[in-house]
């Protein structure tokens, strides 16, 4: 079930697309490989070419995660994917997935910005409470990896594949999940590394055994306001450059 970064990505992109830009999904193969190498919204960078892309989409294909069709009238052949179909994921579950696949590790205040061209999120409890619906499942999707110094929000990770850790997470990634003790790429109780999402032994760690967050100054909450604000306002230019990007393809 484990998915390669590239795979990853491919499937993330498509989540987003199908979300983001409908008008413009199914995506063709030129759009694909645009949205998998954007500099926005994305960490890492990278710089697919089409064969590559091609490449995943076939394994993706084949281990029924997506699709390739050709709508009734069309000439190319489009790209979509079927999460829903494969993992069941409503479409907040999707928008959240698709965030941490692209773009790393992050808090469920950054998870409820960086949605909001998904979906729409009535508050920060509900983020939390789709992020713990996501690692209470029989094969956890998302992992919480606790709080960085000075931070009062802890950090999420998906554990679809590989990209679940970055840099400074403190904690080697294991076959897309994080190693609980060490860094010798072993879990708890095994003597072998991790073996994938079926055979993990990653314990879920939800934000409820995290401790309360700490209770912010009316001065910081303003500033995040502002803050996010801001985020909206970069996340709509992305989404504009997105569309007239996929709209020449």
């Amino acid at each position: 079930m484990e998915l390669s970064a590239e795979e990853l990505r491919v499937l993330c992109c498509l989540i987003e697309k199908s979300h983001t830009t409908p008008e413009h999904y199914p995506l063709t193969t030129n759009a694909l490989v645009i949205a998998c190498n954007q500099k926005t919204s994305r960490d890492p960078v990278v710089n697919y070419g089409t064969n590559q892309v091609d490449q995943v989409m076939q394994q993706l294909r084949a281990d029924g995660w997506a699709r390739t069709i050709r709508t009734s009238g069309g000439r190319t052949n489009k790209h979509k994917h079927v999460i829903d179909e494969k993992l069941g994921l409503t479409d907040r579950q999707q928008a959240l997935v698709a965030v941490l696949g692209l773009r790393g590790p992050q808090s469920p205040g950054e998870l409820k910005t960086r949605t909001e061209r998904y979906v729409a999120f009535d508050s920060f409890a509900d983020v939390v409470g789709e992020l713990e619906v996501l690692a209470d499942r029989a094969v956890p999707l998302v992992h919480n990896i606790g709080t960085r110094p000075g931070q009062s929000q802890p950090r999420w990770i998906q554990l679809l594949g590989d990209g679940g850790a970055h840099d400074g997470d403190g904690r080697p990634p294991i076959n897309g999940h994080v190693a609980a003790n060490g860094g010798d790429g072993t879990a708890p109780g095994n003597n072998a590394p991790g073996r994938g999402l079926e055979a993990t032994t990653t314990p879920t760690v939800s934000a409820a055994h995290t401790g309360p967050v700490a209770i912010e100054s009316a001065v910081v909450t303003e500033l995040r306001s502002e803050l996010r604000d801001v985020k909206r306002r970069l996340d709509a230019a992305e989404a504009r450059i997105d569309e007239l990007e996929a709209g020449q393809n």
